[in-house]
């Protein structure tokens, strides 16, 4: 097995056997769903790099945006918009990346399509120019 495999199955993002951790998830309801609709549902970020750091997670297994049909594109603006109401509802964040890793060369990690919605708040780095490019210091070495 390779060493990336066997990092990636002991931190959690891998499960042996070839099952998805997402669709574990979906499956079992391991983790609370703060927003839901048809198509996504949402749940907050096990390693969060930020308060409220949520995932926004296809029902259906799809590695990577490009493959979404067309509902369920308009579900994921309108899971989107859903999850940033109840962030601003809990946390009162200055603002928001949305993030989407598309493939193991673009830092992928869990083959199943997920989008991070991070609140962002005034301050939380020295210079947050860049947005993204500048954003903090890894908190999960992989």
């Amino acid at each position: 097995m390779q060493l990336l495999t066997q990092l990636k199955r002991l931190a959690g993002f891998e499960r042996e056997g070839g099952n998805c951790l997402f669709c574990e998830v979906l499956a079992d309801r391991s983790r609370t769903v703060f927003a839901e609709n048809a198509n996504f549902l949402a749940v907050f970020d096990q390693f969060p790099v930020n308060d409220g750091h949520a995932l926004l997670i296809p029902k259906r297994h799809i590695h990577t945006i490009f493959e979404l049909r067309e509902g369920e594109a308009l579900d994921f603006l309108a899971i989107l918009r859903l999850a940033k109401k109840e962030l601003d509802q809990r946390y009162h964040p200055d603002g928001y990346n949305v993030g989407i890793n598309s493939g193991e060369a673009a830092g992928q990690t869990i083959s199943h399509l997920h989008v991070h919605l991070i609140p962002r708040y005034q301050g939380d780095v020295e210079d947050p120019r860049g947005g993204i490019r500048n954003f903090k210091s890894p908190l999960v070495p992989y």
